[in-house]
């Protein structure tokens, strides 16, 4: 048994109009969106009366996706506070950007916010995480050479 590839990252929502809107923003391309529903569903999540909406998003290499998801129900259970970037479980999704000052500057003029600071790692990167839509951690990453 072999892994072929990594096919997506999905990420649970809100607002899947919102969410969409950062994304195509940041640079991922929507691929497709629409309803997800029935026994079969069901069957794969392990819940009962799966109501939801999709979007597929790519980057624009076409090789890395997000499948950004809104549930209508069943309802969520639990605390929906932000988790911190230490926090066990998937915390922070990566990009590779051009410029990463300008893609910055940008993500700050539509209110999105450094969760720490800009910093270089060892002369090789220029890295920062930033916070987007339903508490996502975002790393952003530039390639200094």
């Amino acid at each position: 048994m072999a892994i072929q590839r990594m096919d997506h990252v999905g990420i649970v929502v809100d607002d899947l109009a919102a969410a969409i809107e950062f994304f195509v923003d940041l640079g991922l391309v929507l691929q497709g969106e629409g309803p997800v529903e029935g026994r079969w569903v069901d069957r794969v999540v392990g819940l009962e009366g799966i109501r939801a909406a999709i979007a597929m998003m790519q980057t624009p290499d076409g090789n890395g996706r997000l499948e950004l998801v809104k549930f209508h129900s069943p309802s969520t259970q639990g605390d929906n506070r932000p988790a911190q970037a230490n926090t066990p479980g998937i915390r922070h999704v990566a990009f590779a950007v051009e410029d990463i000052d300008s893609v910055v500057a940008g993500l700050r003029a539509r209110g999105t916010e450094l969760v720490g600071e800009l910093e270089c790692f060892e002369n090789s990167y220029r890295l920062c995480y930033v916070r987007g839509p339903e508490g996502i951690i975002l790393e952003l990453a530039e390639r200094v050479d």
